[in-house]
């Protein structure tokens, strides 16, 4: 699988990078030089979103379309998948 994500960093700023395995970037972008030189600084970071895609092409176009929206569109994004994530937990 392949994913897009969406981190919010100590100030607040919003992250969205592609990765095969969420976790371990989510881990590079808060423990090692490994992470993106932006969130470095920006320390630690948090999981706001997550979208999977079964190829490479269709997540990196995603990731794309959603580094161009504004930041309220983003947060809007974010706050659409935390209220279904938190329907699909019961």
């Amino acid at each position: 699988m392949h994913y897009v994500y969406i981190v919010e960093c100590s100030d607040q700023t919003l992250y969205t990078g592609y990765a095969k395995d969420v976790f371990k970037r989510l881990h590079e972008h808060n423990h090692t030089k490994a992470g993106a030189k932006y969130t470095r600084s920006r320390r630690p970071v948090e999981l706001r979103y997550i979208e999977n895609f079964n190829s490479r092409s269709e997540a990196c176009k995603r990731e794309s379309e959603i580094k161009r929206l504004k930041r309220e569109e983003k947060l809007e994004l974010i706050k659409e998948y935390m209220e279904k994530e938190s329907i699909n937990s019961y």
